[in-house]
């Protein structure tokens, strides 16, 4: 009978799913503690998950960059040839309101490429990697769109309505990217804002499983930029995803 990894024998999969796995259940433990709620609730997450998740890739992965929502930024990254992305708690908000629509992300970028990547969905619990990726279930009729339940961008509102699908509203980022992995939407499109941590992790988890992953207007995504910020993003089934971006390309621009 084969013995399971140690972190010392861990490959960068392996290691991206525990540390995230792990991360979810402390900060499981922490929302069932009483101690917090509210806003309050999800600072401390934010601080106690960014802590762990610093702690573990350093004395794991000494030699990597990190780049951390939760962390200040290190120019000395952008040397690097391999750079851990992380979102300690991402849906802040649905985390300190009790829900499950949240996640934490782990993501390794080599040479500005989503490499690896591993979402967890504590809620659930649930967590999916770019080493052991779901087959995508087909769309069983309608089209699905997901968007975001406080805010939905105008622009993706306008593609399901060219589309005729349904809008699905969820919480973070990685809740949305990983429902269309496991096949339940069929769409995400953001253009609202993002920065890099929000979805390099998502980004390799759906690439990993066959999904079409790109900025809005279809070109590629990079990570490990000077400027972190990563406006736009588009994860759908290939045949969806041309669907989509046809539609973007026939919409007027924004007058200004």
């Amino acid at each position: 009978m084969s013995q399971s990894p140690t972190p010392a024998t861990m490959n960068d999969v392996e290691l991206a799913r525990h540390i995230a796995e792990t991360a979810g259940r402390i900060l499981v433990e922490l929302q069932r503690s009483g101690l917090f709620e509210g806003k309050a609730l999800g600072k401390a997450g934010d601080r106690t998950a960014n802590a762990f998740i610093i702690e573990a890739l350093k004395t794991n992965r000494p030699d990597d960059a990190i780049l951390s929502e939760e962390e200040k930024d290190n120019p000395e990254r952008l040397k690097a040839k391999r750079v851990w992305i992380v979102d300690p708690l991402d849906g802040t908000r649905e985390y300190g309101e009790g829900r499950t629509d949240w996640a934490v992300h782990v993501a390794l970028s080599i040479d500005g490429e989503p490499s690896i990547g591993a979402v967890a969905l504590p809620g659930f619990p649930l967590t999916l990697c770019s080493g052991q990726p779901p087959q995508v279930p087909p769309n069983p009729g309608k089209l699905r769109m997901l968007v975001s339940r406080t805010r939905p961008a105008a622009e993706a509102v306008a593609v399901a309505n060219a589309l005729d699908a349904e809008l699905v509203p969820m919480g973070s980022a990685g809740a949305k990217a990983m429902a269309v992995v496991r096949g339940e939407a069929d769409i995400y499109l953001h253009s609202g804002g993002q920065y890099e941590w929000d979805n390099c992790a998502p980004a390799a988890v759906a690439a990993a499983a066959g999904l079409h992953v790109s900025r809005a207007d279809g070109s590629p995504l990079r990570y490990n930029n000077e400027d972190t910020y990563l406006p736009d993003l588009l994860i759908a089934p290939k045949d969806v995803a041309a669907r989509v971006l046809e539609v973007l390309r026939t919409m007027e621009p924004a007058a200004g």
